[in-house]
């Protein structure tokens, strides 16, 4: 056992698997696009407006209902599991066409879809046997009894997308979006509960084995994203740890991890839940126990939530092009209610449904309580960044984190010094810019400091019956986006040709 730690704390060793990982990295990057046939084993259904899309492997299958007859049919015969045959036109998916904006392609790469059909027929070929397809199944028909089903989803099944985009919004604006992504905290609670229960029962290690497989169809049940992932997976590497006595340090078990999900799909690197997750995670192993010398909760809680922050900053300025520096102290009030009042309570809802009227009382409050602070949250713009000022985002971060495992807080002025630097370079920018918003372009014109013109700007599409009627703004999801990618804060001038 101790040539195993040894062997694994070695740092040529860890180099070694680094550098390989690289390598198979961008192997996988290069391979050509896998085959597909036309059958398929239905994984996630979601229904929005006429649109119904299907989640398979490989592909993603959009189907265009022309009645909500015809919507409520295709919600009844399909399920979760079904193998059907797929008629329709199919195409890789659509890149970004404006600079630093999110890209739908790599984005599916990253859930190893390589493929968008749009259907002009679905056919079933047969209902799955599985006992765990089924048991998700009548999981999927509970929640949707419920008339805040949309947070049952979030927290049950990982899938958020329910959620208003308004209330969405706030929540990204607070800096609390992490809350409602399943994540180690859901498998936490879920863990820490089985074990309290199997505990009172008989304290043995052998309830670790009870619990482990109960977190594994957690995972399947929110369809394995990342996050989940990596917090089951650490629960048994942490076991195995212990079991056996290897005493590795949880560190080198998390690089190897990174690793081993890195070489299995490199496009990872592109989805925002594993690199906050992973990221998050592995300096609160590094640094966590800055907050362990104090033993106030809400004084723990706001030196956790702080480093978090603080390594996220760079991913939030390359995703979201803004961070609220309120975050950290809006977290005091919103990580304890999600975890302790909101998330406990949904699953007990779940499974007493004579508890749904207290639930939708406290989504109500979460809501508004999230609506209204997102009004005065203090957001502040930071443009798109290049990989080598990421590197040296991350060289500041890791030395104002050091200062503080050892007592230094007043080193997080570093941070707040970069942070003003960042906003105010792009002020001085003389620059044109050309955005694609879909109907046409719209052009921005930069000059002196912080002027601002912009020339049209894209307006909403809405077309269709009532029922079935998009809403989708091109200024939330591609121009304003835009400009706060390329450090715009405000318009001077806006000029409307048409």
């Amino acid at each position: 056992m101790k040539k195993i730690k040894t062997i694994l704390e070695c740092k040529y060793f860890l180099i070694l698997i680094i550098i390989l990982t690289i390598i198979v990295g961008n192997l996988g990057l290069k391979k050509e696009l896998p085959e597909v046939g036309n059958i398929y084993i239905i994984k996630h259904i979601k229904v929005s407006q006429n649109k119904y899309t299907i989640t398979s492997d490989k592909v993603v299958i959009n189907y265009y209902a022309d009645s909500l007859e015809e919507l409520e049919r295709l919600n009844e015969k399909y399920k979760i599991g079904d193998k059907i045959i797929v008629e329709g036109d199919y195409k890789i998916p659509s890149t970004n066409t404006n600079f630093n904006l999110f890209n739908y392609r790599l984005y599916l790469k990253s859930k190893k879809i390589y493929y968008v059909v749009n259907a002009s027929n679905i056919e079933l070929v047969s209902h799955s046997n599985n006992i765990f397809n089924k048991l998700k199944n009548k999981i999927i028909n509970r929640i949707n009894n419920y008339s805040k089903k949309e947070y049952l989803y979030t927290f049950l099944m990982g899938d958020n997308n329910y959620i208003e985009s308004d209330v969405k919004l706030s929540f990204q604006n607070n800096g609390i979006s992490h809350l409602f992504a399943v994540s180690g905290m859901h498998v936490t609670l879920v863990s820490f509960v089985v074990l309290g229960i199997l505990n009172k029962i008989k304290k043995s290690n052998v309830n670790y084995l009870f619990v482990i497989p109960i977190l594994f169809f957690y995972t399947f049940l929110t369809n394995y994203t990342p996050s989940i992932m990596r917090a089951t997976l650490m629960f048994v590497l942490s076991f195995i740890n212990k079991t056996f006595k290897l005493n590795i340090h949880i560190k080198y078990l998390f690089i190897y991890l990174i690793c081993i999900f890195v070489m299995y799909n490199p496009y990872l690197i592109y989805n925002v839940g594993f690199l906050f997750s992973f990221s998050i995670s592995y300096f609160l192993i590094l640094y966590g126990s800055v907050s362990e010398r104090y033993e106030n909760y809400f004084v723990k809680l706001f030196i956790t939530s702080l480093i978090s922050f603080i390594a996220s900053i760079p991913i939030l300025i390359n995703n979201f092009y803004s961070i609220n520096i309120l975050s950290p102290i809006l977290n005091l009030f919103f990580v304890p209610f999600v975890s302790f009042v909101v998330f406990p309570i949904s699953l007990l809802t779940f499974i007493f449904p004579f508890l749904e009227s207290i639930l939708n009382i406290i989504f109500n409050v979460l809501e508004y309580i999230s609506l209204f602070i997102s009004d005065y949250s203090i957001n502040v713009i930071l443009c798109h960044i290049p990989i080598y000022i990421i590197i040296v985002y991350y060289i500041i971060i890791l030395l104002i984190l050091n200062k503080m495992k050892n007592g230094k807080f007043c080193y997080l002025f570093i941070i707040v010094v970069v942070l003003l630097f960042h906003v105010y370079i792009p002020f001085f920018y003389n620059q044109v810019h050309f955005i694609d918003v879909g109907q046409g372009d719209s052009s921005l014109i930069r000059f002196g400091y912080d002027n601002n013109i912009l020339i049209d700007t894209g307006g909403k599409v809405s077309y269709g019956e009532e029922w079935k009627k998009s809403n989708y703004s091109i200024a939330i999801n591609t121009l304003i986006p835009y400009l706060k990618s390329i450090g715009v804060n405000k318009l001077n001038y806006l000029i409307l040709t048409h």
